[in-house]
């Protein structure tokens, strides 16, 4: 019986740590997509496919947190996952979508959440509470998450302000703190899908960093304020 139990364990293991890199390099290649486009354009670029990828890729995130039992994983995605379709909301992308993808987008989420509050031998409400994450490094990870999650709720505001979906120069200094946060979160943790994903992101957002300090000296402000938005208002 124990030998059972522990072969479910590994399998559940595999299967998220599965997941978790596929997200994670799904995320990577949204990040090397706007980095491309930004390098090519030197200023900052992002793309309606970048949110589209985001979508996904913080879905299965969802699901990779709820094998791990990760009460700070989970908590950042559901957040980040309602973000991203606000995003596509204000890019205009969202209604062209397929009906099914949305009522997917939609209908996914919640009942995986469901299942999860009902629990299963994968993955259950009752067992993330027993789970034992040092409180030092629960504090830690929440810490991070909460400054990277932020980002998008700060820019989450600006957009609905100005209308449209951009990425201030503030978006990516508060991503590269709160990802060296979960870096160092996800190093004691041991949880090598979150070392992988912020690793590469470090290196990214400090380097959007310099190219919008770069554009914001070369470029003059405009009646609607400094030339910060990340991408033309269409076409992104």
């Amino acid at each position: 019986m124990e030998l059972l139990k522990l072969q479910a364990l590994l399998t559940t293991a595999n299967v998220a740590l599965a997941i978790g890199l596929v997200s994670q390099l799904l995320f990577s290649s949204r990040i090397v997509l706007q980095w491309i486009q930004s390098e090519r354009a030197r200023r900052v670029l992002v793309p309606t496919l970048f949110w589209q990828i985001s979508l996904v890729s913080s879905f299965l995130m969802l699901v990779y947190g709820l094998l791990r039992h990760d009460p700070v994983i989970l908590g950042a995605q559901l957040i980040s996952y309602a973000i991203y379709v606000r995003n596509l909301q204000l890019l205009g992308e969202w209604g062209k979508l397929p009906a099914w993808f949305r009522a997917a987008a939609y209908g996914l989420p919640v009942a995986l959440l469901s299942w999860f509050v009902a629990g299963n031998r994968h993955f259950s409400l009752r067992a993330m509470l027993g789970t034992e994450i040092p409180g030092g490094l629960l504090v830690l990870g929440t810490v991070g998450q909460v400054i990277f999650l932020l980002r998008f709720v700060y820019q989450w505001v600006y957009s609905e302000r100005r209308g449209e979906s951009s990425l201030p120069l503030s978006f990516w200094v508060i991503s590269l703190v709160g990802s060296l946060l979960i870096l160092a979160y996800a190093v004691l943790r041991r949880d090598v899908v979150l070392f992988i994903g912020n690793v590469f992101g470090t290196v990214v957002y400090a380097r959007n960093i310099v190219l919008l300090r770069r554009q914001l000296r070369q470029e003059p402000e405009s009646p609607r304020g400094p030339a910060q938005s990340a991408t033309p208002p269409a076409g992104r």
